[in-house]
């Protein structure tokens, strides 16, 4: 690996500064992925579609992520990967920018895409530019330093885009959108030191990760993971609403709630993925699955519903950095190309994972999704106490 630089009790201001700064990066692309969802009426309106055409907003930005994040890495070479982080900024402000100018649906379309293109690139490249700055051993804190604002984004961006878009308009939303991304690039610019590339993925490479048994398992927990909590959590409101009797005022505090123990997991999840992987990687899982199973046993009890979506929230935040910290531990050597292969799946699981829902929730009722989100949550945690942890120094091409 790269030189040795301070493990994570003596990291130096810079370093912080540093990464603090990619929070802020992962804050304004979920924000502006996020967004439409908050202003889907007006911007429908405004704009002279249907209000699933205006969705498809959101549906090409993940298609998008999910392909560039396994190209990212084979186009940019050797390109130092602090100027890749500040072209990505450019692309949300320029995505965030055009969509809110536009009156052309399908310029908005493009402009979206575009957000795709720096979802991708930025998470793909996010676990090796964080070891570049504060070493493998350290990762997992880094990660969920990154990590906490993708949860502050999931917390913030909903009901922020939509205040901003009753009181201005929802082009307004966007152009807040636009200056988080502003704020990101003018702090990278700043904090960010030179990361030079020391090496260039290749196709070959790409593919040759496949080969590697902790990457494989990583690649199918990731996909349990994010396929079973985004069909559980897309349908989370119908399930409270008829099973738990809950109206939609009664239920915004649930979500709160467990957005903020979202950000809460993320926050804490650093310090198990760095010195127990495979037991807190376990855990996360095992964590989500009683969850669910208390909210589907326990929904009638208001109580008992904030205790299981805080356990919940915990879960879904520490999550993606235990996964992330796994791939990086499994291919250290292709941080990079494990990092794209690892978003792609991020996309394809959410994406799998709202049409089982779908189709779930209207073949068998609202609490369907939810036992989708238990089965896979515990086969994830099945799997995963089944392996050993990935040993960083080991993991090598030729021990693969």
């Amino acid at each position: 690996m790269s030189e040795a630089i301070p493990k994570s009790s003596t990291w130096p201001v810079s370093t912080w500064l540093s990464v603090v700064s990619l929070t802020f990066g992962s804050f304004a692309l979920i924000s502006s992925e996020l967004l439409p969802m908050a202003v889907l009426t007006p911007m429908a309106a405004d704009l002279g579609v249907t209000e699933g055409a205006a969705g498809q907003a959101v549906t090409l930005t993940a298609l998008f992520a999910g392909i560039a994040a396994p190209t990212v890495a084979l186009v940019i070479g050797r390109l130092d990967r602090k100027l890749i982080n500040l072209a990505l900024c450019t692309l949300v402000i320029a995505s965030n920018t055009a969509v809110t100018f536009t009156s052309d649906y399908f310029v908005l379309l493009v402009a979206r895409m575009l957000l795709g293109v720096a979802i991708g690139g930025f998470f793909a490249l996010a676990g090796a530019t964080v070891v570049r700055l504060v070493t493998i051993e350290d990762m997992g804190k880094g990660m969920s330093i990154v990590f906490m604002g993708l949860s502050a984004g999931l917390v913030v961006a909903p009901a922020a885009s939509t205040l901003i878009g009753e009181a201005f308009g929802w082009r307004a939303a966007f152009m807040a959108a636009a200056g988080a991304g502003l704020l990101a690039l003018l702090l990278q610019t700043i904090c960010l030191p030179s990361v030079p590339a020391t090496s260039a993925t290749s196709l070959s490479s790409l593919f040759g990760l496949l080969k590697r048994r902790h990457v494989r398992v990583g690649l199918v927990v990731g996909l349990l993971f994010f396929g079973g909590e985004v069909c559980g959590f897309t349908f989370m409101r119908p399930y409270l609403e008829t099973k738990g009797g809950l109206d939609a005022t009664s239920i915004a505090p649930v979500l709160m709630v467990l957005g903020l123990a979202s950000l809460f997991g993320s926050a804490i999840a650093g310090v198990f993925a760095d010195r127990v992987l495979r037991d807190g990687f376990a855990t996360t899982f095992l964590v989500l699955g009683i969850a669910t199973i208390g909210l589907l046993a326990l929904s009638t009890s208001y109580v008992a519903v904030f205790a299981f979506a805080a356990a919940w929230g915990i879960a879904i935040g520490a999550g993606p950095v235990m996964t992330q910290t796994w791939m990086g531990r499994a291919a250290p050597d292709q941080l990079e190309g494990v990092g794209g292969l690892f978003l792609a799946v991020i996309q394809f699981g959410i994406t799998l994972g709202a049409i089982v829902g779908g189709i779930a929730v209207d073949s068998f009722g609202t609490s369907a999704p939810l036992y989708v989100t238990v089965t896979c949550a515990l086969l994830a945690a099945i799997l995963i106490g089944t392996q050993r942890a990935p040993d960083a120094v080991s993991q090598m091409p030729a021990s693969a």
